[in-house]
């Protein structure tokens, strides 16, 4: 039946007659849609793989910046730890005040470089901070060495002013001793002298006849008579002389109320009378009376300018 209805009209069968090809050309429109589905799928792939891989280099690069600059921190305050820890004196309020905002950096770093939203602006923004702050730590290191070379310098110069105040000094206390002794010395040169000293019992007649006598009975006053020895160094005028009589029992005669000193001890004197001194070898002549002279040695002392004279004694019978 099939046949016969191909047969063209003449009864004969048409060989060249084509058939219809729609099947052929839809699996080559799926062939094409699957190669550039896949086509867009490995491009996406990429896209995403190379983003992520830049995104995870970054995030590597952003967490080694972190940790450099948090170590470079670190070294910035143990730097200034150790600049406080010197104690440099005469460290001012600007000094002071550098070290203050230098603290206060470090806070504020350590504060954003712990932030885990950090961002790639604020580690950049972060490095020149600590660029900053590790210049201002080294202004300050800078300053503390010129303030500490002052320092040491003022110090050898002090001590060099110690040295020389201290020689000074004993200079002048060497002086001082040398003048002291010099001046012990013309005091005790200028002291005067007796070049000779006697000392007599005489008795007085009633008609006032002055003889010299022995006899302990019958003697009135002791008689003292000494000339001075010249001495250029003792200026000339009136000098006080103090005496003191001591009797065969060695009991001093004297009021309590006298005294005087000599080389700073005070001593109790007898009596006392003024000369004038001339340097001329002048002979003077002192008289003690006492109610009743006993047999024995009696001793006169002179004393002048906180110096002995000279002494005598006489042997009464």
């Amino acid at each position: 039946m099939y046949k016969e209805q191909n047969k063209d009209k003449g009864g004969a069968l048409d060989t060249n007659k084509k058939y219809p090809e729609e099947p052929s050309k839809k699996s080559n429109s799926k062939i094409y849609f699957f190669i550039i589905a896949i086509a867009a799928l490995l491009a996406t792939n990429v896209y995403f793989y190379v983003k992520f891989k830049s995104s995870g280099e970054k995030l590597y690069t952003m967490a080694i910046q972190k940790q450099d600059l948090q170590i470079e921190i670190d070294r910035i305050e143990a730097e200034l730890d150790n600049l406080v820890a010197q104690k440099v004196a005469g460290v001012d309020s600007t000094m002071q005040a550098s070290e203050i905002r230098a603290r206060e950096s470090i806070s504020s770093l350590r504060t954003k470089l712990e932030n885990q939203t950090i961002s790639e602006e604020d580690i950049q923004v972060a490095t020149r901070e600590v660029a900053r702050l590790k210049g201002d730590v080294s202004t300050l290191r800078l300053a503390l060495n010129e303030l500490k070379i002052r320092n040491e310098i003022l110090q050898r110069e002090n001590q060099t002013l110690t040295r020389q105040v201290s020689t000074t000094d004993k200079k002048v206390t060497a002086l001082s001793q040398e003048n002291t002794e010099l001046k012990g010395k013309v005091t005790v040169a200028s002291a005067l002298k007796v070049s000779n000293i006697q000392v007599n019992g005489i008795s007085i007649s009633k008609k006032g006849k002055i003889e010299t006598e022995s006899r302990s009975r019958r003697i009135d006053q002791l008689q003292i008579l000494f000339s001075v020895a010249d001495n250029v160094l003792t200026p000339k005028g009136n000098k006080e002389v103090f005496v003191r009589v001591i009797d065969p029992s060695g009991n001093l005669f004297g009021d309590a109320n006298n005294m005087f000193y000599v080389h700073g001890e005070k001593l109790q004197y007898t009596f006392k009378e003024t000369i004038s001194f001339t340097n001329n070898g002048e002979e003077y002549q002192f008289l003690w009376s006492q109610d009743k002279f006993k047999k024995g040695a009696y001793t006169v002392l002179l004393y002048n300018d906180n110096a002995i004279m000279g002494r005598a004694s006489v042997v009464l019978r």
